[in-house]
């Protein structure tokens, strides 16, 4: 079943009409979908876990006709200002307090059955599940998320709108990160001037961690190396592939441009070219109502053939983007999900080559029924720095 996209003020009532005769109750912790569904914004995450007493509680309790209680401890309340929330109950539980016996109270509350089925956002904790089952050990679980979903995959136009805005944003991060680029800086360098730049355009900087693909005969690929490759200086002869995005008002972009250091020669030209016109054809593909993801990705992918360059295009074309940087469905020959509009995607198509020169480009694109349209347009042709 799918669903037109909500406004803001109807999503919570349209995700506890989806509940019905699907779960007695829903438990949504901070994160994205709580930030969707009540507006509730989420944090920068941290590389490690910092936790609270109680943490496990951690979010809103709902069921389909009864409003939000979110629960929180203490020092989420106050010092992530998470107790400043409107229109919800919250519940704070203190320091010293039993997170079972404020979690049966909320339970009590709900009236449920004997056998409930309780919906979990799909990036709860194991813990809370685990503490969950052990306050109702005949529980169902199944997942809040594919039930939200329904909502998620058509975005408004007044979504489109804010991913736009982290568009502009995050182009306008990179044309203040250009003049910057000098032979001889390293990968990190490059990578911190980048996540500077996203966050002096009032974002929370990265959407996800700025990554830098870079090649040529004298740079080897190295993927997924980043203390390794983080420390390389980059000198001419050399392609640099950015990917990063800025967020935006709860959404996140997802972007691309390829640079080259020093002059160009006729390869890297070459496949820079043939990048750039496999995106056009992915985004004329994007015809809402009429083309599969799989379909869209074929026809992107037949131009990197057709030049001789297939194996080089080592991933999917693209990807559902919006409160996540990674959204289903996806732009891979095994989606057979036909195109809606408001559907949003990455179009990203690369050529990878190890010891040679290499592409990519990447923007956001909103599925419509002539085609796609393009929320970022800067940067078409190959940068050249040549100091």
């Amino acid at each position: 079943m799918t669903h037109p996209a909500p406004t803001a003020a109807d999503r919570l009532p349209a995700f506890q009409k989806l509940l019905e005769g699907r779960a007695d109750l829903a438990f949504i912790p901070l994160g994205t979908d709580l930030h969707y569904l009540a507006g509730i914004p989420r944090d920068i995450p941290n590389y490690g876990i910092t936790l609270h007493p109680g943490g496990w509680l951690e979010g809103a309790w709902l069921t389909p006709t009864r409003a939000p209680v979110l629960a929180l401890p203490r020092m989420t309340a106050e010092f992530k200002g998470r107790g400043e929330s409107k229109g919800i109950e919250i519940r704070v539980l203190g320091d010293h307090d039993d997170p079972a016996a404020l979690a049966r109270d909320i339970i009590a509350g709900c009236r449920l059955p004997a056998k409930p089925r309780i919906a979990i956002s799909d990036r709860a904790h194991g813990e809370s599940a685990v503490h969950i089952q052990a306050l109702l050990p005949d529980a169902v679980f199944v997942s809040a998320t594919d039930i939200l979903r329904e909502l998620r995959v058509i975005k408004s136009e007044a979504e489109i709108a804010t991913m736009r805005e982290a568009g502009r944003r995050t182009e306008a991060a990179f044309a203040e990160v250009l003049p910057k680029l000098r032979f001889g800086m390293t990968e990190l360098d490059v990578i911190a001037e980048v996540d500077y730049q996203m966050k002096r355009q009032g974002t929370f900087g990265p959407t996800f961690t700025t990554s830098l693909y870079n090649t040529g005969p004298d740079h080897p690929l190295l993927m997924g190396r980043r203390l390794d490759s983080w420390k390389r200086p980059i000198g001419p002869n050399t392609s640099v592939l950015f990917d990063f995005g800025a967020s935006h008002d709860g959404l996140c972009y997802d972007w691309g441009r390829t640079v080259s250091f020093g002059a160009p020669g006729a390869e890297q030209i070459k496949v820079h070219r043939v990048v750039m016109q496999a995106q056009a054809a992915g985004i004329a593909a994007l015809k809402a109502g009429s083309a599969t993801c799989a379909e869209v990705d074929a026809i992107a992918r037949r131009v990197v053939e057709d030049a001789g360059y297939g194996p080089n295009f080592r991933h999917r074309l693209g990807h559902g983007i919006g409160w996540d940087v990674h959204e289903p469905p996806f732009l891979t020959q095994s989606d057979r999900t036909v195109l809606r509009e408001g559907m949003m995607f990455t179009v990203e198509p690369s050529i990878l080559q190890d010891r040679s020169f290499s592409a990519r480009v990447e923007d956001v694109i909103v599925a419509r029924p002539g085609g796609g349209e393009k929320l970022t347009n800067g940067f078409q042709e190959l940068i050249v720095i040549d100091r």
